[in-house]
């Protein structure tokens, strides 16, 4: 039988291996569900490494996922592929706004072609050979909650929020979210989700389906404590709405902020359920697992395809305008103002203003 120093293997990469900035690529040793190590075979963590702006990916980060993913699913030793962000504050609140602001807006052409990075990083993720897991290790909104989305399990610990934000920042969530989310969850809450670009808890999007997995993360004087900042008992509140996951509001709040003070994030727990699905992954035949992983991702691959060429352009030509705005706003805005004057917007329009630069600057949140 020939051993690997015998056989000469052809090298599939479009590109030797090489390092992005604001991009690892690790290979960790593979683990059985016994603990014992599978020597010679890996999982493949992909980081997006940009904790300072919240791991927003900027055009090369998108070219270096789609390098890392292309490598990970050619590479013969490596059985799970993990995608995750550098820290515990977010795994990726979508692309760096700064970017977006100061070059993007208002260049539509230079916009059309930053979306056929984005497109094949999508695309890479969802024709990946090996399963991947997003370990989501914070903050998950906008294109990350998007990038998130088409990965094929996703495993959060519980003081992770995840959202969309396109229509309350000047765009649409049609980067995946409106190919994935009625796939993901019903029809009312998938429209929920898309339109109002609120941010809901781990425990809420476990509630809906998007999620496969949620474990604690905050420790209080060495136990582990839920997320205090959220509802996780299965009850109505006073007007029959189902609360489970639902954010706690005045004195409960106060208290729940109160006790993460006292804590400290410590993601190990994250880390050891990650771990413990690559590990179930493992004791499967490799191709039986490839094929099973293509059929089950049909309904994400199908509408995705179907949509992604259409939106890639809307969304370049909404750079002249309403996306021009927001990015802007979020970028120019202060911590407690990152958006337009809706209102304003929604006036101006209605009596026939154009969108010219002075409109667009009368909608920053300094001018409010």
């Amino acid at each position: 039988m020939a051993t690997n120093n015998e056989f000469a293997f052809i090298d599939h990469d479009l590109v030797p291996e090489q390092p992005a900035e604001g991009v690892r690529y690790e290979l960790r040793l593979a683990t059985a569900p016994d603990g014992s190590v599978a020597e010679g075979l890996y999982n493949a963590w992909i980081f997006l490494d940009n904790p300072n702006q919240y791991n927003s990916y900027t055009t090369d980060m998108v070219k270096g996922v789609i390098l890392a993913f292309r490598h990970a699913s050619n590479a013969r030793n490596v059985s799970s592929v993990v995608f995750t962000g550098t820290g515990d504050k977010a795994f990726c609140t979508g692309g760096n706004t700064k970017e977006y602001a100061e070059y993007y807006a208002g260049r539509p052409q230079e916009y059309r072609q930053y979306m056929r990075l984005f497109n094949d990083m999508v695309s890479s993720i969802l024709a990946c050979d090996k399963p991947v897991i997003c370990r989501v290790n914070g903050m998950r909104v906008g294109g990350g909650q998007e990038i998130g989305m088409a990965c094929d399990f996703s495993i959060a610990q519980d003081m992770a929020r995840f959202g969309q934000a396109g229509p309350k920042h000047g765009s649409a969530p049609i980067g995946g979210a409106t190919d994935f989310l009625p796939i993901m969850m019903n029809g009312d809450r998938a429209l929920e989700s898309g339109t109002l670009c609120e941010v809901w808890s781990a425990h809420k999007v476990y509630l809906n389906g998007m999620i496969t997995s949620v474990v604690p993360a905050l420790k209080v004087a060495d136990e582990w404590v839920a997320n205090p900042m959220v509802e996780t008992q299965q009850m109505f509140d006073a007007w029959g709405r189902f609360a489970f996951g639902e954010s706690k509001s005045g004195e409960a709040l106060a208290e729940g902020k109160a006790l993460i003070k006292q804590g400290q994030i410590d993601l190990s727990l994250l880390d050891q359920e990650v771990e413990s699905l690559c590990a179930k992954l493992l004791l499967t035949f490799p191709d039986c697992m490839t094929k099973t992983l293509e059929e089950l991702r049909k309904p994400k691959l199908e509408a995705w395809n179907r949509n992604k060429e259409d939106s890639r352009a809307w969304l370049a030509n909404n750079m002249m305008t309403e996306a021009r705005a927001g990015f802007r706003a979020f970028n120019e805005g202060t911590k407690t103002c990152r958006e337009v004057d809706f209102v304003a917007l929604r006036q101006a329009l209605a009596k026939g203003e154009r969108w010219t630069d002075d409109f667009t600057d009368s909608l920053m949140p300094a001018n409010q």
